[in-house]
């Protein structure tokens, strides 16, 4: 049986840098009540770290970064720019 490996991503955003790293699923615990999780994708952020997104086996490093980003941006930055004309 082969051995998960970790994967880790640091990517730019609006001129910060932010780290993400992939787990292997875990397996729910009834004594900490958590329940079972899929291999996921977490931001790092001061020794602590925030679920993102599942991992998808075999996705492709563009496609990876492109979610992050897209979750950095909705989550920690409110969605993207309005860019609606305001009137004067």
């Amino acid at each position: 049986m082969p051995s998960y490996k970790i994967e880790q991503r640091r990517l730019t955003f609006r001129g910060r840098e932010f780290h993400f790293v992939s787990y292997d699923a875990q397996a729910a615990s009834e004594r900490r009540g958590e329940p079972a999780a899929p291999p996921m994708w977490y931001l790092m952020s001061e020794g602590k770290r925030r679920p993102v997104m599942p991992q998808v086996v075999g996705q492709e490093p563009g496609e990876v970064d492109r979610a992050l980003l897209r979750w950095v941006e909705d989550q920690l930055f409110g969605g993207p720019p309005d860019r609606t004309p305001r009137p004067r």
